[in-house]
């Protein structure tokens, strides 16, 4: 089942409108989902789950061209290198 905040979690954070040579991994795109669902305090859903609203908006964990925005971007960034900051 689908949970309804996929679709704004995709609005808010997935950026398709600049195709990127290389898209986000699965990591990547699940990283980012949790960072979003701990800003939105929403549940973080199995990763399962994520992958089917992906598919269902044409993206694929593995092989895409999409990038991340938005303050869950800035937030995964910031917690994957720490020592960037």
């Amino acid at each position: 089942m689908s949970h309804p905040h996929f679709e704004v979690f995709l609005a808010q954070a997935i950026d398709e409108e600049r195709h990127k040579e290389d898209g986000l991994s699965p990591d990547e795109l699940y990283g980012l989902y949790t960072s979003w669902c701990l800003l939105n305090r929403e549940e973080a859903q199995a990763p399962e789950a994520l992958w089917e609203a992906l598919k269902a908006h044409r993206i694929k964990p593995g092989h895409n061209h999409v990038g991340m925005k938005g303050p869950a971007a800035a937030n995964y960034i910031i917690a994957s290198a720490p020592d960037l900051v």
